[in-house]
């Protein structure tokens, strides 16, 4: 068999075998969200987050990804696997150096358009100008009170710097950390005239020296750490997880250094010994000509005056999810449900349809009890409030917490205490499986008997992110779901592993099973002379057991659409191989996170919080749940995928050779005509209309009257 990405050998698991590696992935899909900040298409501002997006992103490779392989090349006995784990890290780290270049132009390209719209980008202004007045009058106000007096510095002292905290290095011997509370980004604006940017490391360049009256050009440094906290919770006493949990997150703080970042003057000899000191290879050492804060971009978007986020040339129009009559009047949400099941399609769909089900559950006499996963969560939640009150009014309510949600386990944390406080039965995940699944469940007694009503969901119930992330759930009264969502909630309450259910398919018990055998059944059918086809939407794929079983289903002639967010292990279009196999990735406004699993032949639709990973299949706890109600299989077989499959405005399409290229128009298959879709297809802003359409012409569609 051919090898394919011939510059890349050592990233496919074997020469015989067309697998991509995973993290070779991870940053292609990263590279992905570059393009749309170097992309002029977008409104500046826009392109501001997506460069903040590829930085923050960066930082979890290296705390994650790239610290498990460094555990893995120092564990490694074998030579020839030693030797093809060091080729493998040296490849993604040249990667990485190419991603940092991009950004370093991306940010000097934005930079000047910025300006040009009254918006400047402060760097390292000339001594006594305005901008270096302004930056010394945010520096003394906002940054030099939360300074410790310099001390002496040796190089091993950085080997006590925290994960992800910066320290500023003076030629005179003396450092200064700088703490983590300190905003990444400073905004000075009046109400009229430009608008200035000031980065963190910028204004510590610029101004350490002179606060503290030491001579010489300082250096700052920022030392990334493994941030992995494995904790298997299978042997303690409940009462004692959280103190489990607060000692992991704290040893992210002292993990294994992965990755140093260096600006202003830091010279060679200073460099050499702080690689030795912290026992780095020279690759682990990266310069950072941009700034070590550009994550900060995105949080301080938020923060600029009204005059700038609201020109359109820089920000996209303001988007109002739809709030579909039936859920918007709490008094009736029950009664709609019990006549069918609703499909919310969020953001484009409102996640307070979700909200008002709780409150209206909360407030409601009939209801008996609420029970909930929480997964990720946001801190001032709507929901929560609601799961308080029905707790005030003396009704069950349980929720079960996965408090090693990575990098949410302190919010996770207090919220729990907050929940044990209103009178909230809280339990956790528990063992080697985290919870992933997204379940609600209330229980309502209606004539005597109790009805269950359902929420499943591929995403968190995170009003937050749900004005973000592209995700679909339901709500139902349907007794399948209601019975299985029942014993999930009371196993998981009693320190159990869910098992036994009727209509959803768990993992690690079934799911990757089930798959295989529908994928299985497609290829039967496609030998058989049916038309057979497949598709799957999922933030990852890369399990290879899954790939293998696709190749297969397009070798016997099943048509295979794949939409891929991110780390993607198949290659299609390998001829006799995966001839059949398309595989596309939308990066846009939202980030895609929905997955659905639809298997031709059989008419079987699945949405599940899973995606094809693994960790996903055997390490956590997941659903996938079936749609019953043909109007909904409908609307997701003959409208949603066929917009997504449409996409060719902010669609990509992985190439045999394993890259990724903009789509050709002239391969879109045809497209429904009663979607009146505008062309070039945009999905995401297709669904926008949609909603707001009320669905019309789709098998969604309300009782009114037909568009004119």
């Amino acid at each position: 068999m051919t090898r394919f990405l011939p510059t890349l050998p050592h990233l496919l698991s074997s020469p015989g075998r067309p697998f991509i590696h995973r993290d070779l992935g991870g940053l292609q899909f990263n590279e992905r969200v570059l393009a749309e900040a170097r992309s002029s298409s977008n409104p500046l501002l826009e392109r501001l987050k997506f460069l903040a997006i590829t930085a923050s992103n960066l930082d979890e490779f290296f705390m994650i990804r790239y610290a498990s392989l460094d555990r893995s090349i120092r564990t490694q006995r074998n030579r020839r696997a030693a030797r093809h784990l060091l080729e493998t890290r040296n490849t993604l780290l040249d990667m990485v150096t190419s991603l940092a270049a991009k950004q370093v132009e991306t940010l000097d390209l934005l930079a000047s358009a910025l300006e040009a719209k009254g918006i400047q980008l402060v760097r390292r202004p000339q001594l006594n100008s305005d901008n270096f007045r302004i930056g010394q009058e945010i520096f003394s106000r906002d940054i030099l009170p939360h300074l410790s007096p310099p001390e002496p510095f040796r190089p091993n002292r950085l080997s006590f710097l925290e994960n992800l905290k910066c320290a500023v290095v003076f030629p005179s011997g003396l450092w200064i950390p700088v703490s983590r509370r300190l905003a990444p980004l400073h905004i000075h604006a009046g109400e009229n005239g430009p608008c200035r940017l000031f980065f963190l490391d910028d204004l510590l360049l610029s101004h350490a020296g002179a606060a503290f009256r030491l001579p010489g050009n300082p250096a700052i440094f920022r030392l990334t750490r493994d941030g992995d906290i494995p904790v298997e919770l299978s042997e303690e006493d409940p009462s004692l997880v959280p103190d489990i949990i607060r000692t992991g997150v704290g040893s992210r703080d002292r993990g294994r250094p992965v990755r140093l970042q260096y600006g202003g003057e830091a010279v060679l000899d200073l460099l050499e010994r702080c690689v030795a000191a912290l026992r780095l290879s020279p690759r682990q050492v990266h310069p950072a000509p941009g700034s070590l804060h550009l994550s900060g971009l995105w949080s301080a978007l938020g923060r600029l005056p009204a005059r700038f986020r609201s020109e359109s040339s820089l920000t996209t129009p303001p988007f109002k999810p739809f709030l579909m009559q039936s859920l918007a009047k709490r008094d009736s949400i029950f009664k709609e449900l019990q006549g069918r099941d609703i499909l919310l399609h969020h953001p484009y769909e409102s996640f307070d349809g979700y909200v008002n089900f709780i409150q209206a559950s909360a407030k409601d006499p009939a209801v008996t009890s609420i029970q909930q996963t929480v997964y990720r969560m946001d801190a001032l939640s709507p929901v929560i409030a609601a799961l308080k009150n029905a707790a005030a009014a003396k009704k069950r309510v349980r929720v079960v917490i996965e408090l090693r949600a990575r990098f949410d386990e302190m919010n996770n944390l207090r919220l729990a205490d907050e929940l044990r406080k209103a009178g909230v039965e809280v339990a956790f995940g528990f063992g080697r499986l985290k919870i992933h699944a997204k379940v609600a469940l209330v229980t309502r007694r209606e004539n005597g008997v109790d009805r269950l009503y359902t929420h499943l969901s591929t995403g968190n119930y995170n009003a937050a992110t749900a004005r973000a992330y592209e995700d679909l759930a339901i709500l139902t009264a349907r007794p399948e779901y209601g019975e299985d969502a029942q014993i999930f909630f009371d196993a998981l309450c009693h320190g159990q592993v869910p098992m036994g259910f009727k209509t959803v398919i768990p993992a690690p018990a079934r799911l990757h099973r089930l798959l295989l055998q529908l994928i299985e059944a497609e290829t039967a059918a496609a030998r058989a002379g049916r038309p057979a086809s497949l598709f799957a939407k999922t933030n990852a794929l890369v399990d290879e057991g899954i790939i293998e079983s696709l190749y297969r289903a397009s070798q016997a002639g099943v048509r295979v659409d794949l939409m891929v967010r991110g780390a993607c292990s198949l290659i299609p279009g390998v001829k006799g191989l995966s001839d059949n196999i398309r595989v596309l990735s939308i990066v846009d406004q939202f980030l895609e996170h929905s997955r659905i699993f639809y298997f031709g032949d059989s008419n079987r639709m699945y949405l599940s919080s899973a995606d094809w990973m693994p960790r996903n299949f055997f390490s956590r706890l997941e659903i996938a749940f079936p749609i019953l109600d043909d109007r909904l299989r409908r609307f997701i077989r003959d409208v949603v995928i066929p917009i997504y499959l449409a996409d060719t405005v902010k669609a990509r399409e992985l190439t045999p050779q394993g890259t990724w290229r903009k789509r050709s128009p002239s391969l879109v298959r045809p497209i429904p005509s009663y979607l009146r879709l505008p062309s070039p297809v945009r999905a995401q802003a297709c669904f926008v209309e949609l909603a707001h359409r009320e669905y019309r012409g789709t098998p969604l569609c309300r009782e009114i009257p037909p568009l004119p």
